[in-house]
């Protein structure tokens, strides 16, 4: 079996990053970037044009970004397997990263494996429809673009992550509307309070959402009355989720410390795991911020952190 220093599993913002440091310090690292999991690059890889990424002042698609970084690692060594892990053993040195159908060994390992935005399957917003055309889960990444601007947007949720979210977007839209299941917001009361003097932004009680129809962008929803079942159509420029994330964790098999939210417990401050040479970087361990930027960030702390520890060990000159 194959040994390496260091196995990357993710392709994302923080994998590729955390891949060119590492690469860039002669670590030779291994990324296995996925394949049936889902598109290699992450969730940007679903994005049309990213706007707040620094150095593109007239934006970049989100496969454009990701295509660049993957060509970047590769450029200094990293090697690239278009495998999904479909398990770890971290029970013993060096570790076992079991892939489908590659198994390598490894004595550092960075988890970088995102987390996957929480959607409401109905007509209309899935992957080929108006996903990412007028439907999105992040409305701090996506809000600000054109389509958006002076348009009624309709945020669903009812936690403080859709109350955060409607407010931001009155920034942009004409009208905010958060729609609710409930007659009562779980969001904490301070929360709450924000939304309701705000004038931008109106509640929708008691309702949810059956489809989402549109020509190339999204124009109109439908909404439903819980109790009595009675549809509305009503004009909509944009369809906000925030309802949460999943953190990418499955295939750990509970090997690796988690938060009780389920996203990868680390050293504050670092990428450190409980697991002495295991590092987490990205989304996976971050519910908080969720950018490209801060993923970034957090792969290249993660590299920075295991080539430090591979050097404390002997395990590199």
């Amino acid at each position: 079996m194959e040994q390496r220093k260091l196995v990357i599993i993710g392709s994302g913002p923080a994998a590729y990053t955390a891949a060119i440091y590492a690469a860039r310090a002669n670590l030779s690292p291994l990324i296995f970037e996925g394949f049936f999991s889902g598109p290699a690059g992450g969730q940007l890889m679903t994005t049309t044009e990213v706007e707040n990424y620094p150095g593109f002042p007239e934006g970049i698609t989100g496969p454009h970004l990701m295509e660049q970084m993957r060509k970047q690692a590769e450029r200094f060594g990293a090697a690239v397997l278009a495998e999904d892990v479909v398990s770890v053993d971290l029970r013993a040195r060096p570790f076992v990263i079991g892939g489908s159908p590659t198994s390598i060994q490894t004595d550092a390992l960075i988890i970088a494996t995102g987390a996957t935005a929480k959607r409401v399957d109905v007509p209309g917003t899935r992957d080929g429809e108006f996903w990412q055309k007028g439907v999105t889960a992040c409305a701090v990444c996506d809000g600000a673009a054109p389509i958006f601007r002076d348009k009624d947007l309709y945020v669903f949720g009812g936690g403080d992550t859709a109350v955060e979210e409607a407010i931001f977007l009155t920034k942009f839209g004409k009208k905010v509307f958060i729609v609710h299941r409930r007659d009562e917001l779980r969001a904490s009361k301070i929360m709450a309070a924000r939304a309701f003097k705000n004038p931008k932004i109106e509640v929708i009680w008691n309702h949810v959402l059956v489809k989402v129809e549109g020509d190339s962008i999204v124009k109109n929803i439908l909404l439903q009355e819980v109790k009595s079942g009675q549809e509305t159509r009503r004009d909509a420029g944009g369809v906000f989720f925030a309802i949460g994330h999943t953190p990418n964790t499955a295939f750990l098999q509970g090997q690796v410390e988690l938060e009780s939210n389920g996203y990868i417990k680390v050293k504050p401050g670092t990428c450190y795991t409980n697991i002495e040479g295991v590092y987490a970087a990205g989304d996976v361990q971050d519910h908080l911020y969720r950018q490209a930027i801060t993923a970034a960030g957090s792969g290249c702390m993660a590299a920075l952190d295991a080539e430090r520890w591979l050097s404390e060990k002997g395990l590199i000159g």
